[in-house]
């Protein structure tokens, strides 16, 4: 599967359902209203919509090179923007009344904490593509919750990509065209952009400090409607779709717990990323004669697997003892022994059993497997990542006493969200539920907790 960079829809053909439709109309308004007070001219102006996006399957593999199972919530950012005639970039969030304007030939920081994002997506736009780059006048708006692990600051640097260089008319350009023709490279330039990495021919700059992958731009700009996708990373590849059954739903439950990746909490996140570093470099320094230097984890599993004279394509892979040995010998005060190979099962188990497992369940709609693998899940992620809280943990647990097919905590950690599967019809019901235990058992995080309905939505897209 491939995708075209440049998607551009009427809000009436683009997928959305009625209410998805209705919110993005409501957030357009408020950024277009926000432009307007500050004399901003409406001609010119053009519009794009970013969703967020749910991590069904997938945790903390899509930097190591792993699998991941994706679709997009029925949420999103809307950003307007129009060209300016100086070398200014003005940000505005019509919800938070805040505005940031950046020099884009100084460098200068901004004065609010979002604008790492603006800034990041400009300077590295500017370093691959030059000059071209122009100044703008954008409004943002949004309706996702931030810090929940629906990936917001993700959708705005997506958003901002496409609109900046939409502007700029960078997708004509020779390189863009040679670099970037698909939204699957796009997806993985864009999480280059936010990890600070090379892309190919496209060097690096300073990121916003997190060392992450590209799944969440990748689902935001390449997942479909009503189906959920698996693809596989480093680099991005789709692999296949499983159709999400048309009577179920997703709700989410915000935990009111943020799952912030800033200073401590941020080293908190980017751990994960540096256990698998470290995986990589044990393999690499044990490894057999003649077995494969590795880049990502994937590949240290491949090359031992090889060096085993075993067959990695097949549908039930073992775990290497080659790799488990390179790292039980690798293990430092930092990274304990039990902590790297507990992340090497937990790598394993989701990327070759929990994530195409989980695919064909879902093709067969075998919703009893489907809840069964996404526990497991749940708990190597507890286990082995070491990033829930115990409302993550207790949401999980009590959407499936309630009857949820499936549940499971995703995106960042230390807090954020919780996914579960609900027949549409009981959704009403089974939130009130949700929300009244989860309330009890943790006052305090239950009165800041959100609870919505969501189907798998629709990708990115310019709207016009």
């Amino acid at each position: 599967m491939t995708t075209p960079v440049l998607l551009r829809h009427s809000l009436d053909d683009a997928g959305l359902s009625a209410a998805a439709r209705e919110g993005c109309e409501a957030l357009l308004s408020e950024a277009h209203a926000a432009l307007d007070d500050a004399g901003v001219q409406r001609d010119g102006r053009r519009q794009w919509f970013a969703p967020g996006r749910i991590e069904v399957l997938g945790k903390h593999v899509d930097y190591a090179g792993g699998r991941s199972l994706l679709c997009t919530v029925e949420r999103g950012l809307v950003l307007v923007a129009r060209p300016r005639d100086d070398r200014q970039l003005v940000l505005r969030d019509a919800r938070r009344g805040e505005a940031v304007a950046l020099a884009l030939d100084s460098g200068n920081r901004g004065s609010v904490p979002w604008a790492i994002y603006p800034r990041t997506v400009a300077t590295r736009l500017l370093r691959n593509f030059g000059t071209q780059l122009r100044g703008s006048d954008v409004a943002l708006a949004s309706n996702l919750p931030p810090a929940a692990g629906v990936s917001s600051s993700s959708a705005l640097t997506v958003a901002l990509t496409l609109a900046l260089s939409g502007l700029s008319d960078l997708p004509d350009t020779e390189l863009w065209r040679e670099a970037l023709p698909t939204r699957e490279l796009l997806a993985g330039y864009i999480g280059s952009v936010e990890n600070g990495h090379d892309f190919g021919v496209l060097t690096g700059e300073r990121g916003v400090g997190t060392m992450g992958g590209a799944q969440d731009q990748t689902a935001i700009l390449c997942s479909a409607p009503d189906a959920l996708r698996v693809f596989a990373w480093a680099p991005v590849q789709y692999e296949r779709e499983a159709p999400l059954p048309s009577d179920l739903r997703f709700v989410i439950a915000v935990s009111g717990v943020v799952a912030a990746k800033t200073g401590a909490a941020r080293e908190r996140y980017n751990r994960a990323a540096r256990t698998a570093q470290h995986l990589v470099r044990a393999w690499n320094a044990a490894r057999p004669v003649g077995s494969s230097e590795a880049q990502v984890l994937r590949q240290a599993f491949e090359a031992a697997w090889r060096a085993e004279a075993r067959d990695p394509s097949r549908l039930q892979p073992e775990l290497p003892s080659t790799l488990v040995d390179a790292a039980r010998r690798a293990a430092t005060t930092e990274f304990p022994e039990r902590h790297l190979v507990s992340r090497l099962e937990q790598f394993f188990d989701e990327t070759w059993h929990y994530v195409p497992g989980a695919a064909d369940a879902l093709a067969a709609h075998d919703l009893e497997t489907l809840g069964r693998l996404v526990d497991r899940s749940q708990a190597g992620a507890e286990r082995a990542l070491e990033n829930q809280v115990a409302e993550t943990v207790h949401l999980q647990r009590y959407a499936r006493e309630l009857g949820a097919h499936a549940a499971s905590a995703f995106g960042a950690g230390f807090g954020g969200s919780v996914w579960a599967l609900v027949p549409e019809a009981e959704c009403a019901r089974f939130v009130s539920r949700w929300r009244e235990k989860y309330r009890r058992a943790h006052p305090t995080a239950g009165g800041r907790a959100q609870f919505f309905v969501t189907a798998a939505s629709v990708p990115a897209f310019e709207v016009y």
